[in-house]
């Protein structure tokens, strides 16, 4: 039996199987700061990707993009008790101007500020700041701003793209002069997150309501999607936030209304992450390395040129140079195809093992047989590393459109396959513990059930080490007893082990 590119396998050793995908896919590895990582080109490239979909997204909703500072001090901070409650552990402060020397040939922080400055775990106090002096009017409003940024959290146990201590994201923050105004923009970014993650990414999710206990801090309600991974863990794709007034009234931001009542306006954030990329490893990829969709691949296809005589080189790679700029012409899903050519001197099967553990879509192989026969091999990341379909020039360019729509949707049905596959319904208390028992052969997954959104059910949960993801917003109509309190209650939530 063939050994497969990544060791261990997803079965021998799934989190060791993780990091050695990102390895072998060269997409990021630890920096000399702690927690934190270096994104390589290849990995930045997937990232750039996704924000070029999502920023675009965005900005049909009426959103314009701004920047906001890195540093946040203390005093604003602290404005919004529950939100600096809930962040204070994560908080990294810069106490210090400058630097000078030590006296032994180092230096030493010196100049104490008056005031700590916070590297922002979150934009919304610097944000509120600002806006409570932009706006004044209901004629300001709505106020629908998103910031491409970094941020930092200070974990303690951190893992490439699903947990650093800086990461980058983007946050929308919006102001409106009315709840329900705040409440549709909250719902509508949940459903243009969903819309991306599901439609780019292919990766299938649960969208719903967070229960109190997992809500962000300082918000009325919290909005998320929950996708699964092929260890059967909950990954958080992205969260959408109805803040209230909490944070208007923290900031005082003020509006006259149409009736010249001074009233605070209603606000809403909403974010995704590079966390994105590990949900994208963990949601596709094999034992053979990455497996990237179509529409996020920064190379849709490479063109690898196969010669063994020096002879047969420029022919080959004259004949490689006319494709590229033949499918470079081409288009799907609104944009030109993204192809690049691999000539570099490297024995061919290490070149070919590269760009499978890169995840690329598609590879073609062109030597001085193909281009005796006006043809190409190609090979599909999306099926065996070996599966080979010879193909003639022609009906390739007629038909390669269709068959990266063929892989990007074949992507998403495979994973929602599976999260339909590792997703139960329980209804006790009993079938519950048995589902998530510890000591529980093989992969768990999603178990629903009928719940009560209170912290007597959490006494069950840890021992088991399960959180609730969230309360579907599709439930049905039907009224059940809460398997935990025994309350009747007509929602159901979903729970599962998470990352």
């Amino acid at each position: 039996m063939q050994k497969s590119a990544i060791q261990p396998t997803r079965q021998e050793n799934y989190p060791e199987w993780y990091q050695q995908v990102i390895r072998e896919a060269d997409l990021a590895e630890v920096s000399p700061v702690r927690g934190c990582m270096v994104i390589k080109p290849w990995g930045y490239a997937i990232w750039e990707r996704m924000q070029k979909i999502l920023d675009e997204r965005i900005k049909e909703t009426g959103h314009v993009n701004a920047y906001f500072p890195l540093l946040i001090p203390l005093s604003q901070l602290e404005k919004e008790a529950k939100h600096i409650e809930g962040f204070a552990k994560e908080c990294a402060v810069v106490t210090h101007h400058r630097l000078i020397d030590d006296g032994q040939g180092g230096l030493k922080p010196d100049g104490e500020l008056e005031e700590p400055y916070v590297i922002r775990p979150t934009s919304e106090t610097i944000i509120g700041t600002m806006y409570s002096k932009w706006i004044q009017s209901y004629r300001d409003l709505p106020l629908l701003l998103n910031q491409w940024a970094n941020v930092m959290r200070w974990e303690m146990r951190t893992r490439l793209f699903l947990r650093t201590s800086e990461f980058l994201w983007q946050e929308g923050h919006t102001a409106h002069a009315t709840a329900a105004e705040a409440v549709e923009e909250t719902l509508k970014m949940l459903e243009v997150y969903r819309q991306f993650v599901e439609g780019a990414l292919a990766m299938p999710v649960i969208v719903g309501e967070k229960t109190e206990s997992e809500r962000f801090p300082g918000a009325v309600n919290t909005y998320c999607m929950e996708a699964m991974m092929q260890d059967g863990k909950a990954l958080q794709a992205g969260t959408s936030h109805f803040l209230g007034q909490n944070f208007s009234k923290g900031y005082d931001i003020q509006f006259t209304d149409q009736q010249g009542q001074i009233q605070h306006v209603w606000t809403t954030s909403w974010g995704t992450s590079t966390r994105l990329i590990g949900g994208l490893i963990m949601t596709h990829s094999d034992d053979n390395g990455l497996v990237l969709p179509p529409q996020l691949a920064p190379h849709q296809i490479v063109i690898l040129p196969i010669y063994k005589k020096e002879e047969d080189k420029e022919a080959v790679l004259s004949f490689c140079a006319s494709l590229e700029q033949q499918l470079k012409k081409l288009r799907w899903r609104d944009e030109f195809l993204r192809v690049h050519i691999d000539n570099r001197d490297i024995a061919g099967g290490e070149k070919n093992w590269q760009w499978i553990k890169k995840g690329v879509p598609i590879r073609l192989e062109i030597g001085p047989r193909d281009i005796a026969e006006n043809a190409v091999s190609l090979y599909r990341r999306d099926q065996d590393v070996k599966a080979r379909f010879s193909q003639k020039i022609s009906v390739l360019t007629d038909t390669i459109s269709e068959t990266l729509e063929e892989m990007q949707c074949a992507l998403f049905v495979r994973a929602e396959a599976y999260r339909r596959d590792r997703s139960v319904s329980v209804s006790s208390l009993a079938e519950f513990q048995a589902y998530f028992a510890e000591e529980k052969e093989g992969i768990t997954g999603f178990a629903s059930c009928y719940a009560v959104d209170t912290p007597e059910i959490e006494s069950y949960l840890k021992p088991l080490k399960v959180s609730a993801r969230c309360i579907p917003l599709e439930q049905g109509d039907q009224e059940g007893v809460c398997i935990f309190t025994g309350a009747k209650t007509q929602r159901k939530v979903v729970f599962a082990r998470a990352y």
